[in-house]
């Protein structure tokens, strides 16, 4: 079990980046976590994205041309709560810019509010959707996701934006021995997919099964789990609190 645990870690701190520490098992959670969100936001919010803003510029403008399947307004309160988000999370970073322990606890802290205000509306509304429910769930989860956003550009891990995964690919396949490349961090790129599509399958199943409470409860559960890891781990002589070279 010992040589197990200590080959997944060499896997996700390969040599030389030792200094990000406990980070790349952490964001990798909070990879799990956007996929749980959008598979809410997708699926039970109306076809829109409140962590990948690319879909949602892309269903704005199929909005705009005249499909009656997406939302304008959802689209682009979605993409107005994830720049609130991200505001904050670049406060935060800036608050915080010599301590990314204390960076990563308080983002995912004040994840866990935003999230656990849409697990009280989903349960008080029985999991019924009305037009209010919609609305409330998109600009809390947009707030939550446009803080991961900010906070995990911030900290700066390699390959670990926890939302985007289309650079992750690109560079899984452009970098590659076949294509020429020294393949870095090839395992890491890998468990970021994998992380995503299980939050999206997990959460997808429960969705459809009715269960959106549930999903967003264990998405506040993933979060507030981070946040004192991560509140653990902060000690004061610990070498990957301090920002990236």
């Amino acid at each position: 079990m010992r040589r197990l645990l200590s080959d997944a870690f060499r896997t996700l701190v390969p040599r030389g980046e030792e200094r990000h520490g406990p980070l790349p098992p952490l964001m990798l959670i909070l990879t799990v976590v956007t996929g749980l969100v959008d598979a809410v936001s997708y699926l039970a919010l109306g076809h829109v994205f409140v962590a990948n803003m690319t879909g949602n510029v892309v269903f704005l403008g199929f909005a705009l041309a005249g499909d009656e399947s997406l939302s304008a307004l959802a689209s682009v309160v979605a993409m107005g709560s994830f720049l609130l988000g991200a505001l904050a999370g670049g406060r935060l970073g800036t608050r915080f810019a010599l301590h990314r322990g204390h960076l990563l606890r308080t983002s995912t802290a004040v994840q866990t509010i935003l999230v656990a205000v849409t697990v009280v509306v989903a349960a008080v509304s029985d999991g019924r959707v009305t037009p209010g429910v919609q609305y409330t769930l998109i600009v809390f989860l947009g707030l939550a996701m446009g803080l991961q956003n900010a906070v995990a550009r911030r900290l700066g891990v390699p390959d670990l934006t926890t939302t985007v995964l289309t650079l992750t690919l690109t560079g899984l396949a452009a970098d590659s021995t076949p294509a020429g490349g020294e393949a870095p961090r090839p395992g890491r790129r890998i468990l970021s997919v994998l992380a995503m599509f299980l939050g999206a399958l997990v959460g997808a199943l429960l969705v459809l099964h009715g269960h959106l409470a549930l999903t967003l409860g264990l998405t506040l559960v993933l979060l507030a789990v981070t946040s004192v890891i991560t509140h653990r781990l902060s000690t004061a002589d610990a070498a990957w609190i301090r920002p990236r070279p």
